[in-house]
């Protein structure tokens, strides 16, 4: 099974270098891995002190930044190596203040993982939340190198829990601990023999405390909203505008809105605008003008929502009309902000508690859409209560952080 494994590998390398001819992500994908020994030599010494992190993509990194953080502050003679398998992680982040290095992880191949450890030399590496290369795996246990995985979920459709994948659960003997988000992953990652368990939480809640304690200030934010109830929309989707612009064209209440959209092609932004009958402004075309004269604020530009959940009144949070579902909900939770999404959010664990504590409303109409949002703008008593219940849920939830370094 592990030969088939990296023939896989092999065959799967072979097609993406043709793929990438056509791809400009995939090119990325293909490309960015070609200097990562030759950056590694140039950067890790064989004398340095090093610690290894790995994420999938952005969201992971986020995930595992406070360890990153306090581990960084622990041992600051350590150089840090921070990996990512994903394009979307890696361009959005290569140029991060934390990692001493910041490399795509190659291709799973036993050359590969050797190759790598031999330069990168790690002390202690984790994994953030997934992500189980076996030849790593494999080649850490060998070198007996600490190795820990960070918010893990486990679920029964992974492999390790299928009657063919003794193979790959083997590779997790590699851990040293399993710092898991709940009490379910526990149960199924005990149940396969691992004892080495420990229900740490998730790191995301302490992400995201942290960002109460930085500075999110936004002049031109606070010069659009003027001191008027303001409505900001995250991460949208076509499906999810199709809703809110008809609420934001017929709606009779004294509010402003800005919609930050997922997907920023000036195709879709032209086509966004044009829906909207209310005076809008874009980012990319807000200098010189008086915001304070608009009611609806395009954010043309990617990095600066989560500061701008910081002037909300009320977030709707894109993505619940498609697959796999809402977005992160976190950040606006952490700043005591009612929260409205589609009806796509039962892959999200902190999506189905919110909706089931009342914190988060999910809607599927535009008549649902605008009687949840009339209600929380009118009806200050029902305003507080969900925005309350978001604040305590995360809040209560924070502390993931300290756990994963009062063990390692």
């Amino acid at each position: 099974m592990l030969f088939l494994y990296n023939l896989i590998v092999f065959v799967v390398a072979f097609l993406l270098k043709i793929v990438a001819l056509f791809s400009p992500k995939i090119r990325l994908f293909v490309n960015g891995r070609k200097d990562v020994f030759t950056i590694l030599k140039e950067k890790i010494k064989p004398s340095d002190k090093t610690i290894w992190f790995h994420a999938a993509s952005l969201g992971e990194y986020e995930q595992g930044l406070p360890v990153i953080e306090k581990v960084k502050e622990k041992y600051p003679s350590h150089k840090i190596i921070v990996t990512f398998f994903s394009p979307s992680g890696y361009e959005v982040r290569k140029n991060n203040t934390v990692a001493d290095v910041t490399l795509y992880l190659p291709l799973d191949t036993k050359y590969n993982a050797k190759q790598f450890l031999k330069l990168a030399h790690p002390e202690m590496v984790f994994f953030i939340k997934y992500e189980f290369w076996l030849n790593y795996l494999n080649e850490l246990k060998k070198n007996n190198i600490p190795t820990y995985l960070v918010s893990g979920i486990f679920r029964d459709n992974q492999i390790f829990f299928k009657w063919y994948g003794g193979f790959y659960k083997k590779a997790l003997d590699a851990f040293t601990y399993f710092f898991v988000q709940n009490e379910s992953s526990k149960n199924k990652i005990e149940s396969i023999g691992y004892k080495n368990v420990i229900i740490s939480g998730d790191t995301r809640f302490d992400r995201v405390v942290a960002i109460l304690e930085r500075d999110n200030t936004l002049d031109f934010i606070a010069e659009f909203k003027n001191n008027t109830t303001t409505i900001v929309i995250g991460s949208s989707w076509p499906k999810d505008e199709v809703l809110l612009t008809k609420y934001i064209n017929t709606t009779q209440e004294r509010v402003k809105f800005i919609i930050a959209p997922h997907n920023i092609k000036p195709e879709q932004i032209t086509a966004l605008q044009q829906s909207i009958t209310k005076k809008t402004i874009l980012f990319s075309e807000k200098e010189g003008k008086n915001l304070a004269d608009y009611d609806v604020f395009i954010i043309d530009t990617v990095g600066i929502l989560t500061k701008i959940y910081s002037y909300a009144t009320i977030a709707y949070v894109g993505g619940g009309f498609g697959n796999p579902g809402v977005h992160n909900i976190l950040e606006p939770a952490t700043f005591g902000l009612p929260i409205i999404i589609g009806p796509n959010y039962s892959h999200f664990a902190e999506a189905t508690e919110l909706v089931q504590l009342g914190g988060c409303i999910s809607i599927t109409t535009t008549e649902e859409l605008k009687k949840e949002f009339n209600n929380l703008i009118t009806d200050k008593n029902h305003f507080n209560e969900k925005g309350l219940i978001c604040k305590s849920y995360v809040q209560n939830k924070k502390g993931a952080t300290d756990k994963i370094m009062s063990t390692i």
